[in-house]
């Protein structure tokens, strides 16, 4: 029998009381031997929450932490996350460790960038080069057969630990075959993510990456992973510039895409406007603003041509992590452009607000004056969205 909302948050409340006193006393331990005590019951209680589907009392419990500022909060997210993305699988040769893991491309074209599913070909080429470069000779792999969107990745930890759970059942084949049908529609950008999503398995306690086992460093087994992807993905990026990214725990790897995306995106631009309006990057400025709601949010990057007033195109650049007005991503946003070969740029120091069109609702930019306009590309034949992920 269904239970009725009320009692549903009772339950979750009490829920979220276990796994807030387990995190607690997680982030108070003073000894390796009282991080243990701790780690099994909050690991055994957040496995029992994803067994039933509880999203509910894993949120709530993050919740509370989150408004608490405690250092218990980064503990059991380590906790959850790990929970979701890893686990022990009995088989007939033994206990096997398996892990969720991504391994995140970041494209740009001026045609829209694919989500699809992925063909045997390149399913057996890129798994073959996932085992020759990043991954154990012990190891097994199951893939998935399609190439993500951000939109489409799973959204909640439960839905992730299914994922992991459908994939791991597909090892012996060494491919998940997905429904495209059950998958939402993504929005398009002139840059974006996209990910090749699997499971692989070890003997329970060996190592899982090359890097573990000695057998190269983590800089090696990129170098390694960039060339050998660069051949078995080209099929899935046909008219695009693309960049490979070291394949890792699946939510690290995603991580890791969000935070390196916001360069790439950068880059992505000015190469885009210096092609398509045929001038070179020292020819653009930059506006770059800071946007905020009751804090800093994010900045967003309006370019234009010269002196010119109207903004053609724009990035935003949203704060990551633990990221604010502190932090020195300002900094890093200039040192981008100047990379990128732009030597004009304005550095807003007023608050701007996040607005976005009324009709459209892309986000606006802002202008040198620090007005909040539409970034709006002089006519040039079809041209893709002007905002960048």
């Amino acid at each position: 029998m269904k239970k009725s909302p009320s009692s549903r948050r009772g339950r979750a409340s009490r829920e979220a009381d276990v796994l807030v006193e387990f995190a607690e006393g997680l982030a108070q331990s003073g000894s390796r031997a009282e991080d243990h005590f701790w780690e099994s019951r909050l690991e055994h209680e957040i496995e029992s929450l994803l067994k039933d589907g509880d999203e509910g009392s894993l949120n709530a419990a993050l919740d509370r932490l989150a408004d608490r500022e405690s250092r218990a909060y980064e503990e059991l997210a380590d906790a959850i996350e790990g929970r979701v993305e890893h686990a022990v699988a009995a088989t007939s040769d033994g206990p096997r460790d398996v892990l969720l893991f991504a391994a995140p491309v970041l494209a740009w074209s001026r045609m829209p960038l694919p989500t699809r599913p992925i063909p045997a070909a390149v399913i057996k080429a890129t798994s073959q080069a996932l085992s020759e470069v990043v991954f154990t000779p012990a190891a097994d792999l199951a893939l998935a057969n399609y190439f993500f969107s951000p939109d489409q990745l799973p959204e909640t930890f439960c839905d992730t630990a299914d994922l992991r759970q459908t994939l791991t059942k597909s090892l012996p084949e060494g491919v998940c075959k997905v429904d495209p049908a059950t998958l939402k529609e993504t929005a398009q950008f002139l840059a974006d993510q996209r990910y090749i999503i699997g499971v692989v398995s070890v003997p329970q306690g060996e190592a899982i990456f090359r890097w573990q086992s000695g057998d190269a460093n983590r800089e090696q087994v990129m170098q390694r992973w960039m060339e050998q992807s660069q051949a078995a993905l080209a099929p899935l990026l046909p008219a695009c510039a693309f960049e490979s990214m070291l394949p890792r725990a699946y939510y690290v790897a995603c991580r890791d895409a969000d935070r390196s995306a916001r360069p790439f995106s950068i880059r992505a631009s000015v190469a885009f406007l210096a092609t398509t309006l045929s001038v070179s990057p020292n020819a653009l400025t930059a506006v770059v603003g800071g946007c905020y709601n009751r804090q800093l949010e994010e900045f967003r990057v309006g370019f234009a041509v010269g002196e010119e007033e109207e903004i053609i195109h724009g990035v935003v650049w949203p704060l990551l992590g633990a990221e604010d007005e502190m932090s020195d991503v300002a900094e890093e946003i200039e040192t981008t452009l100047k990379d990128s070969g732009i030597q004009h740029i304005v550095m807003l120091r007023q608050r701007l607000p996040m607005e976005y069109c009324d009709d459209c609702g892309a986000p606006l930019y802002p202008n040198a004056d620090g007005e909040m306009v539409h970034a709006e590309l002089p006519d040039v034949a079809e041209q893709p969205s002007q905002h960048l992920h």
